[in-house]
C-alpha cells in the first residue's frame, strides 16, 4: 500500500484534492504542448503513477462520497491504469493527460468518466459498466478502443476524437500494404441508454465494429471520417438504434455494412461520402422508418438493399450507383422528384432479372394515382424477363410486345388493325374478285368490309365466303387472316396476363 510520504509533489496534490473533487491542473499553459498529439510529453513534476490513481479510486471516504472525485489535468500517467472488475463510486475527469500504457477497464463498474483531450495507447473496456456518461472528446487513442458488451446509462461522446487501430500504430500506419480489416473501435453488443455522439472532427484510421449494438438514444456521426480502405469502415450487423445520422459530410472509405439493422426512426446518409471497393453500403434486411439516401455524390461501390423494409425513401438523381441490388426491398412511399426514366433505371440496375423491384415500384405508382407509369414499369419488367427465355419464348414475347405491349398497351392492337384495314382496303379496291358461286346472286364486293372479314377470325360479314382472289392478292388475303389470328391471340394472352398478375 502506498504511503503518503512516498508520493511525489503532483501525486500529493491529487491525494489532497480527491476528497473534495477539486481540479489538479498540471498543464504547462502551452496549447501545443498540452495537446494530446503535441510534441511535449509531461514529465518530472507533472508525473502521476497509475497505481496512485487506482489507490485513490478504490479508497473509501466516509461522508465525502457526494463530492469526492478524481479531477486531473496535464499529467503524464506512468504505468498501467488497471481497474479490471473494480467498482468505483467516484467521478473521474482527466484532461490533456498522456498515458504511457493502455488503459484496462475490463468488467469495471464506474460512475461518469471523462477523458478529455487525452492521449491513450488503447483502452480495453470489455464488459464495462458506466452509471452515467463516458466521454472521449478530443482525445487521441493510438490503439484499439474496446467497448464490447459494455453498458452505459448516459451518453457516449467521441466527438473530435482521433482513433487509430492497433495494427496501424507506428510504422504499420505508413505501410501501403497494411492488412485490411483493422478495427479502431470494437464494440459488439454495446448497450447505450443515452445518445452516442461521434461528431464533428472525429476521425478513425481503422473500422468501427458494432454488431448487435443498441443505441437507444441514437447514433450521431455528422461530419465523422472513417478510413479503412480494403476493409469495412463501419460494421453494424443486427444493430438497433432509435435514429442513425451518418450525414452532413460523414465520410467512409471502406464499406458501410448494416445487414439486419433496425432503425426505429430515421437512417440518414444525407450529404454523406461513401467510398467502398466492391460494396459502398450493405443494408440487406434493414428495417427503418425513414431512409434518407441522398449522398453528396454517387457512392463508389455497390448499394445492396435486398430484403430491406423502409417506410419512406428519400433519394435524388445521383443516389444510386450502377450496381444497386433491390430484390425484396419494400417501401411504403418515395419522397423525391426523380424523373420517370431515371426511376425506372433505378430498378433496372440490378444484375439479372428480378421481378420484385418492378412490382414494388408499380405498386407505389398505382398508390399515388400514376396508373400509366405503373403500366410502363410492368411493361419494362416483361421486356427484362424476355431476355431470360428460350428463343421461341423470346420470339413470342416480341410479338406480344409489338402488338399489345404485353397487355399493358392494348391500343397498339387497334393501331395494327387500323393499318391492316387501310392496307387491305386500298389493295383490294384495285382489282375485281371472283364470286365463289357464280350462278348465285351474292352481296356486292366491298373492299373495306372484305378486309375486316379476313382480319376477324370469329364470325364474319359474308364477304370472305362470297368472294375470292387469285395471284398476289390471294396471298395478301392469307396474310391478313394470319395477322388477324395473331392479333386476337396476342390480345387475349396479353390482357389475361395483365389481369392475372396485376
Amino acid at each position: 500500500m502506498l504511503a503518503y510520504e512516498e508520493l511525489n509533489a503532483a501525486e500529493q496534490r491529487l491525494w489532497n484534492a480527491f476528497p473534495t473533487g477539486a481540479m489538479v491542473d498540471l498543464r504547462a499553459g502551452d496549447e501545443s504542448a498540452d495537446a494530446p498529439d503535441g510534441a511535449g510529453v509531461p514529465s518530472g513534476e507533472r508525473t502521476v503513477r497509475a497505481a496512485v490513481i487506482v489507490a485513490l479510486l478504490l479508497r473509501s471516504l466516509e461522508g465525502a462520497a457526494a463530492v469526492s472525485g478524481l479531477r486531473l489535468a496535464g499529467a503524464r500517467i506512468t504505468g498501467q491504469l488497471d481497474l479490471s472488475s473494480a467498482r468505483v463510486e467516484h467521478r473521474i475527469r482527466l484532461e490533456h493527460c498522456h498515458f504511457d500504457e493502455k488503459v484496462v477497464l475490463r468488467g469495471a463498474a464506474l460512475r461518469t468518466t471523462e477523458l478529455i483531450g487525452c492521449r491513450i495507447p488503447g483502452l480495453d473496456g470489455w464488459l464495462l459498466r458506466v452509471d452515467g456518461n463516458l466521454f472521449f472528446e478530443d482525445s487521441v487513442l493510438e490503439g484499439r478502443l474496446t467497448l464490447t458488451r459494455a453498458h452505459i446509462t448516459g451518453e457516449l461522446r467521441l466527438s473530435g476524437a482521433r482513433l487509430t487501430a492497433s495494427e496501424l500504430v507506428g510504422e504499420a500506419g505508413n505501410d501501403p500494404a497494411r492488412p485490411s480489416g483493422a478495427w479502431a473501435l470494437w464494440a459488439g453488443g454495446l448497450v447505450m441508454e443515452g445518445g452516442c455522439f461521434v461528431r464533428h472532427g472525429f476521425t478513425s484510421r481503422g473500422g468501427l465494429r458494432l454488431p448487435g449494438a443498441q443505441f437507444n438514444g441514437g447514433l450521431f456521426m455528422e461530419r465523422a471520417r472513417i478510413e479503412n480502405p480494403g476493409g469495412d469502415a463501419l460494421t453494424g450487423d443486427d444493430l438497433v438504434a432509435s435514429t442513425m445520422m451518418l450525414c452532413d459530410g460523414f465520410t467512409a472509405t471502406g464499406a458501410v455494412r448494416l445487414p439486419g439493422a433496425t432503425v426505429r426512426s430515421r437512417l440518414s446518409l444525407d450529404s454523406a461520402v461513401l467510398k467502398g471497393d466492391d460494396t459502398a453500403l450493405d443494408a440487406t434486411r434493414l428495417t427503418a422508418g425513414d431512409l434518407r439516401f441522398t449522398p453528396a455524390s454517387t457512392p463508389e461501390g455497390a448499394v445492396d438493399l435486398q430484403g430491406a423494409q423502409v417506410g419512406v425513401v428519400h433519394d435524388n438523381e445521383d443516389s444510386w450507383p450502377p450496381h444497386t441490388r433491390l430484390n425484396g426491398f419494400v417501401y411504403t412511399s418515395i419522397q423525391s422528384r426523380v424523373p420517370f426514366a431515371q426511376r425506372l433505371g433505378w430498378v433496372e440496375r440490378a444484375p439479372g432479372y428480378t421481378p420484385q423491384p418492378y412490382e414494388q415500384l408499380a405498386m407505389w405508382y398505382r398508390r399515388i394515382g400514376h396508373d400509366d407509369d405503373a403500366r410502363r414499369v410492368l411493361l419494362a419488367k416483361q421486356r427484362r424477363r424476355r431476355g431470360t427465355l428460350r428463343p421461341l419464348g423470346r420470339a413470342w414475347g416480341r410479338i406480344l410486345d409489338v402488338t399489345v405491349g404485353y397487355g399493358y398497351r392494348p391500343w397498339q392492337a387497334g393501331m395494327w388493325l387500323l393499318g391492316l384495314v387501310v392496307l387491305g382496303a386500298v389493295a383490294f379496291d384495285q382489282g375485281t374478285p371472283s364470286p365463289v358461286q357464280s350462278d348465285q346472286k351474292t352481296a356486292p364486293f366491298n373492299a373495306f368490309v372484305y378486309t375486316l372479314d379476313l382480319l376477324i377470325p370469329i364470325g364474319g360479314f359474308g364477304q370472305r365466303t362470297a368472294w375470292y382472289w387469285t395471284g398476289p392478292l390471294q396471298w395478301l388475303g392469307y396474310s391478313l387472316i394470319a395477322a388477324g389470328w395473331i392479333l386476337t391471340t396476342a390480345v387475349v394472352a396479353g390482357v389475361t396476363r395483365a389481369l392475372n398478375r396485376n
